[in-house]
């Protein structure tokens, strides 16, 4: 059976988003397999992965919201903002109050411009700023205007403050963990971090790495994939007969049922008869669409 769609992975501590995407192509028998946003070596939790022909569909997925749980320590910084990297002040004792944290937190909430981490995927003259920072070269990064809907001190304990995140992609927790450091001048990183969703795809339903080697082994990968039908829920689905689907795949426009209303949609996805994901159309007149992805 040819999977088509993703299959949501709990990504392992000490794990790239590569090496799972390189693992999920042996258990999945396809080279056609990416990931819908990075996590950070040391992160856990939810990585989704898009297989086959919905590798196609990633295009629509760069504006997923994240959820995150992490531990902030407080009492020294590092040079990569976690605790993988070296440490760039001495460890101080701190007591922390939550009023206080959580005053140091409040710029890092709304919207507003961060910097990114010295020690990140983001690219500088078409490499990743960690390759130039591992080298001493100068990282000459720009601030990027992100949102955080959400940040919720948990708990306390010691040096360390428990947080939960709703933001915006392309948010740094890293980021919010140095800059906390610095209002209160004591230095921070973030300690851990794991991400609870991805958009639509949640952490209840992810699959560990074992758990998806044992139903490659069985042949049984189907039953931890999200069919492409199903993915984009935003976007109506609307059925096509067999002849319609034959003049998508050539590119032709389609029409869609007067009687459903799709007013103020931009993208419809065409289904076939057996409930497969043919292409996703895009509105050109009042019940008209072309499709600009064909599967």
């Amino acid at each position: 059976m040819k999977l088509d769609g993703i299959i949501i992975v709990d990504k392992p501590r000490d794990w790239t988003s590569h090496d799972v995407v390189n693992k999920m192509r042996r258990f999945a028998g396809t080279r056609k397999v990416g990931h819908l946003g990075t996590l950070d070596p040391s992160a856990t939790g939810v990585l989704p992965l898009v297989i086959g022909r919905a590798t196609r569909l990633a295009q629509f997925y760069t504006r997923n919201d994240k959820i995150y749980e992490g531990v902030i320590h407080f009492g020294n910084s590092t040079d990569s903002y976690d605790a993988d990297g070296e440490p760039t002040s001495p460890q101080i004792a701190v007591t922390l109050d939550r009023a206080t944290i959580d005053a140091a937190l409040d710029r890092s909430r709304g919207e507003f411009a961060q910097m990114p981490p010295p020690v990140s995927a983001k690219k500088i003259g078409g490499k990743p700023a960690y390759e130039l920072a591992r080298k001493q070269q100068p990282v000459d990064l720009k601030a990027v205007t992100v949102n955080v809907y959400e940040l919720e001190i948990l708990r306390l304990e010691n040096c360390d403050a428990a947080v939960r995140v709703h933001c915006s992609a392309g948010t740094y927790l890293r980021s919010i963990a140095h800059d906390a450091g610095q209002v209160l001048g004591c230095g921070a990183y973030l300690k851990n971090l794991r991400r609870l969703a991805s958009g639509d795809f949640k952490i209840d339903s992810a699959r560990t790495l074992e758990q998806l080697a044992i139903l490659s082994e069985s042949g049984r990968m189907a039953e931890a994939l999200v069919p492409a039908a199903e993915l984009l829920p935003e976007f109506p689905a609307e059925m096509v007969d067999a002849v319609t689907a034959g003049q998508i795949r050539n590119g032709r426009d389609f029409r869609v049922s007067p009687f459903r209303s799709h007013t103020g949609t931009r993208f419809v996805k065409a289904v076939n008869s057996e409930g497969d994901l043919i292409a996703i159309g895009e509105a050109r007149l009042p019940h008209l669409y072309h499709p600009v992805l064909v599967l």
